[in-house]
């Protein structure tokens, strides 16, 4: 029989009982307690297919936010596929420092780099009702999904195909925000977990990991209002490196903000 209590229990011999219960919700469109107070439920034919295509495909190892392809972020549902990094609660500190930067000012203009998903840009978007947003990516296939979450939450957004700022030729910004890639080329970490099925691109920048924020670093100060901010995410163990980076550009009351695991995750500046 394929009951929902017959397809959970063969699930929890493969992955955690939490995840079955996800995909399957996935599956059935409905919440918890609805498996709960149905487990000798038989699902169809189509429903059970599909669950078993979903388990095994968890079970080799594919991102959960992938199967589902929705991911939690600020308390908003973003539309996520591979094309586009998956959102991180502990990138979340970014859209909190913006609001707290920008709150209060009249049309402040921001600018999301390498928006992937769009998450921050919307985020802001929606938080900051009076802001004026623009979101780049390389990548068209990742502003397709950024302008479909914005579509989705009716966020007010101007998209940019653009090389970091290569694009952006005479704009200035209040605030420049962006989660690049940070991790160092060869890393042992980028073969482990989700990174496996993350694009490359979004994950990794150099020998060090700091080829992306080294550009971002440089070219900032002449897409920055005066008295405006850059504010980026970076790795755990690249606080020091990215302080030293601030200074030497030229940055004033640089910051640096820990996540709530207590890691130092996003670092900025005034020009």
């Amino acid at each position: 029989m394929n009951t929902i209590a017959d397809v959970l229990a063969v699930a929890r011999e493969k992955i955690s009982i939490s995840e079955a219960k996800l995909l399957l919700r996935h599956v059935l469109t409905c919440n918890t307690a609805y498996l709960e107070a149905h487990r000798e439920e038989e699902l169809s034919d189509y429903a059970a297919a599909r669950f078993a295509d979903l388990l095994k495909r968890r079970a080799a190892g594919q991102p959960i936010a992938y199967l589902t392809g929705l991911r939690e972020f600020y308390g908003r549902n973003f539309a996520v596929s591979p094309p586009v990094l998956i959102p991180r609660p502990e990138t979340e500190l970014l859209v909190e420092l913006g609001i707290a930067k920008l709150s209060g000012q009249p049309l402040p203009r921001i600018l999301d780099l390498g928006t992937g998903s769009g998450c921050i840009a919307v985020s802001l978007a929606l938080e900051l009702a009076a802001a004026m947003v623009t979101a780049t990516d390389i990548s068209p296939d990742a502003l397709a999904v950024a302008r479909r979450n914005a579509a989705d939450h009716a966020a007010a957004l101007h998209f940019a195909e653009s090389d970091w700022f290569a694009e952006l030729d005479g704009e200035c910004f209040d605030l420049i925000v962006a989660n690049p890639p940070y991790i160092p080329l060869g890393d042992s970490h980028l073969s482990q977990g989700d990174l496996r099925f993350e694009p490359p691109q979004a994950l990794a920048s150099g020998a060090d990991g700091m080829e992306a924020i080294r550009r971002i670093i440089a070219a900032a100060p002449r897409h920055i209002k005066p008295g405006g901010w850059l504010l980026f995410e970076h790795g755990y163990d690249q606080a020091s490196a990215v302080r030293s980076l601030l200074e030497e550009a030229g940055y004033v009351e640089i910051e640096q903000h820990r996540d709530l695991s207590g890691i130092v995750r996003v670092s900025g500046g005034r020009v």
